[in-house]
């Protein structure tokens, strides 16, 4: 029934993206990729801003249902309220009588299994698509890297150019033909950063503020624009984003999710920061399959013990694989199955200008609750991710406080 309704739902939307693309001159861009794409979606939009009229969701509307949506400003209702989709529809219909408002719309593709990317097709034409990474994902569903690689290169069957981080994806995957440029900090790479987009900057923020520029270059903004640009952009809830912790230290908020790439750039961005005590919260790395064995232990290998004072692991997997890992490194390690229990563990034991790294995905982990505990000014859950009524329900049931 679900599914039905789904294809009835998209099927009708398509058709009104067409109607409005056709009638309109819009360009699109879509971000597609194993990690970061919210990030470098939220930068392209900020860069973009300086240059055109930009239409973009500050959410996760990724879906074959809810992008759609992105470009009439809609919010999505239950699939199964059709008198509310009749309304989404009748004002959709009402927008298309009218003259678009906007120059640029960003858009972000999720690929959660196999065949996720293809159907945007069906209603998507992307001036550029933006491919962020080529990395471990979602492996129960996809089992191996070339499926992985297959999906997120689907994009280019529906672009006019693939923008590809040369660093994040393999070079056997990437098409040597023509309509495919690269970013990246490689001396090979076709868009490279300077001081300006460095400095300061993790690796991570680097990618995005990159592949913003890169874009923006491609749609002929001007250097003093695209810098101007770079300047708007904003930390990112639960993305890299910094907070004020306790005892005058500093939380590297990396909450959101966690993938075995994303969490290496992570922990590379703590190795590189300066600070009297370093701790990394490491929590479980969800949906690996039976490559999660392998991922948390290369993972627990990666913990330097001449960095880190102390290394929490929280999670069934980061528990039973990554943290006999680092513990073997010679870490101090110590685990726990809530992230509350983990955020009490930590208040007492974070010193003065340490600095402290959290990073996780999302069920049986929810990593942003244990940050709770030591931030210095407590109205900064508001920047948390994940603290909607819905969200604080689901968890309160997973960990019963």
């Amino acid at each position: 029934m679900k599914k039905q309704a789904k294809r009835i739902v998209a099927a009708i939307l398509g058709y009104q993206i067409r109607a409005l693309t056709k009638k309109n001159d819009i360009k699109v861009i879509g971000v597609v990729g194993s990690i970061g794409k919210t990030s470098t979606k939220l930068a392209i939009a900020e860069v973009l801003q300086a240059g055109f009229r930009v239409r973009y969701q500050e959410g996760n509307y990724n879906d074959i249902v809810s992008v759609p949506l992105i470009f009439f400003g809609e919010n999505i209702p239950s699939l199964f309220n059709p008198i509310a989709w009749l309304a989404v529809f009748w004002r959709n219909q009402r927008q298309l009588s009218r003259s678009y408002p906007y120059d640029v719309v960003v858009v972000e593709l999720g690929s959660d299994e196999p065949g996720s990317i293809l159907p945007f097709k069906k209603y998507l034409n992307l001036e550029i698509g933006v491919l962020t990474a080529i990395t471990p994902e979602h492996m129960q569903a996809f089992g191996n890297m070339d499926a992985v690689a297959k999906e997120e290169l689907a994009v280019s069957q529906f672009s006019s150019l693939v923008l590809a981080n040369r660093d994040l994806c393999p070079r056997k995957y990437l098409p040597s033909a023509g309509g495919l440029l690269t970013y990246g900090l490689d001396t090979a790479a076709d868009f490279k950063p300077d001081a300006k987009t460095t400095t300061g900057k993790s690796k991570a923020e680097i990618y995005s503020a990159l592949a913003a520029s890169a874009v923006a270059r491609k749609l002929g903004m001007n250097a003093g624009a695209i810098e101007k640009g770079l300047e708007n952009i904003k930390p990112v809830p639960g993305r890299m984003q910094r907070l004020a912790g306790v005892n005058g230290s500093t939380i590297i908020d990396d909450s959101y999710n966690a993938s075995p790439n994303a969490v290496k750039l992570a922990l590379n961005t703590l190795y590189e920061t300066e600070a009297p005590q370093k701790i990394a919260v490491l929590g479980n790395m969800n949906e690996l399959g039976d490559y999660s064995k392998k991922a948390h232990e290369e993972i627990g290998d990666l913990c330097d013990p001449k960095q880190l004072e102390l290394v929490v692991t929280i999670g069934p997997d980061a528990n039973k694989y990554l943290a006999p890992a680092a513990s073997a490194k010679e870490c101090r390690v110590h685990s726990f199955d809530s992230p509350y229990d983990a955020g009490d563990f930590l208040k007492p034991v974070i010193k003065k200008g340490a600095v402290v790294l959290v990073k996780g995905s999302q069920n049986k982990v929810f990593a942003e609750e244990a940050i709770k505990s030591f931030l210095a000014d407590p109205a900064d859950v508001a920047k948390l991710v994940r603290q909607s009524e819905d969200w604080m329900k689901v968890k309160k049931k997973a960990f019963s406080r």
